[in-house]
């Protein structure tokens, strides 16, 4: 708010009284559903009016601060902030009575409401306020999932990897007990038939010289 438009604003705020004698109206043409306004997307208002002398537009942030964006003159002609003819963030045109604003790019410090003001003998007449604001986003933190736990203890992760001096070493351990046993247990069941032979032998040697002595 630093030149012609902005300041001749300010000073009609200082000096005049707010009038109730013309009609404004401010109606959003895109998007069609305001309250799902995005980052990038474009914004347009219209100012419907009763009058064709000239209109501003403003917009009151927050906190309450006033901004002035352009004032569009009977014969179409804007002037936007610091008594530019072009802006790279709006565009303004006159249709008739009607006053049109057009958000190139809605960012976040483009939220606000937004008014169309009409200076009419010596007063100024407000539009109704068009809120435009992004819809509030909640973040939610990636959950990373935790250790298993069962009956108040944490299973750990197996983290043991195979050795594998140990299994060639079991597995030699294997192999020398059947080298040891199987012949082992082979000289045993020998010995075993061995001694049930001697005594089958014995038996019927005995029986022979009991019936010889009869």
């Amino acid at each position: 708010m630093d030149t012609s438009p902005a300041l001749l604003l300010l000073l009609t705020l200082g000096f005049c009284e707010y009038g109730h004698g013309a009609s404004l109206e401010i109606k959003v043409t895109s998007p069609k559903d305001i309250s799902q306004l995005r980052v990038g997307q474009r914004l347009e208002l219209e100012c419907h009016t009763d009058k064709s002398q000239g209109a501003s537009w403003i917009r009151q942030d927050r906190s309450g601060t006033l901004h002035f964006i352009v004032f569009i003159n009977s014969i179409s002609r804007a002037m936007f902030e610091g008594s530019q003819r072009t802006s790279t963030r709006f565009e303004a045109s006159k249709d008739s009575t009607i006053y049109q604003l057009a958000v190139k790019s809605f960012t976040p410090q483009d939220q606000g409401s937004y008014f169309c003001v009409m200076s009419l003998n010596q007063m100024l007449h407000f539009s109704p306020g068009q809120q435009a604001f992004l819809p509030a986003t909640t973040t939610v933190a990636p959950s990373t999932p935790g250790p298993t736990t069962q009956g108040g203890t944490t299973e750990e992760p197996n983290l043991t990897t195979p050795d594998p001096e140990g299994r060639m070493q079991e597995d030699l351990n294997f192999f020398c007990h059947i080298f040891i046993w199987v012949p082992l247990t082979g000289a045993c069941l020998l010995l075993l038939i061995a001694l049930v032979i001697t005594i089958v032998l014995c038996q019927r040697t005995r029986t022979r010289r009991c019936r010889c002595k009869r």
